[in-house]
């Protein structure tokens, strides 16, 4: 059996009996979290899963720069913590469908209300980079999840894997370093630096 099967499965016991099961899966900026989300959910029942990412709560670029935090984008401090913490313990609540924001990177900003997570789903899938962060206030998340799972994935491959991204994007190869090192992996030496234990680390 595969890490993500023996997880999905790990996932589907613990929902026994529970009306609702939330799972973090946090990582630095391009460690694959939305992939595995995507394969986790896959494997789970039909219908039963739902993955709602952390990176629709980004300040748009205009609220960026009238607090002065244009240059530090993806930073913790470049999201909206408590309208995440709202939403998850709405979430954790499953007594109503819940409209959920998700980020569109082809824009680069967030569309409110650009999903609908039923009641009816069991599994939330919830990935991001800071949702193990030993920080205030994302410390105060440690309670509305049931399974936490890190995917620890070598600096050296993130920053192979961040440049491609601006490749793929088409910054180009200088300005996608340039942005890298000022603000990719300072966002990645963050999250690797100052975590609490997941429960699950792939």
């Amino acid at each position: 059996m595969s890490q993500i099967s023996h997880l999905a499965a790990t996932i589907f016991r613990r929902g026994a009996g529970a009306n609702r099961i939330v799972v973090a899966v946090a990582g630095p900026p391009a460690a694959g979290k939305s992939t595995i989300a995507e394969e986790i959910v896959s494997l789970l029942p039909a219908g039963s899963a739902a993955i709602v990412p952390m990176d629709g709560f980004h300040y748009d670029d205009a609220v960026l720069e009238q607090i002065g935090c244009r240059q530090r984008k993806r930073a913790p401090e470049t999201l909206d913590f408590d309208g995440y913490e709202v939403l998850l313990r709405r979430l954790r609540d499953a007594d109503a469908d819940v409209a959920v924001p998700l980020f569109d990177r082809s824009m680069e900003l967030s569309r409110a209300a650009a999903a609908i997570v039923p009641k009816t789903v069991k599994f939330i899938v919830t990935e991001g980079n800071y949702l193990l962060l030993d920080e205030e206030p994302w410390r105060r998340l440690a309670p509305l999840f049931d399974i936490t799972v890190f995917l620890d994935v070598p600096r050296e491959e993130v920053d192979r894997r961040l440049v491609q991204r601006w490749i793929d994007y088409g910054r180009g190869v200088e300005a996608g370093r340039a942005w890298i090192d000022s603000n990719d992996l300072p966002n990645v030496d963050r999250v690797l630096g100052r975590r609490r234990p997941a429960d699950i680390t792939l």
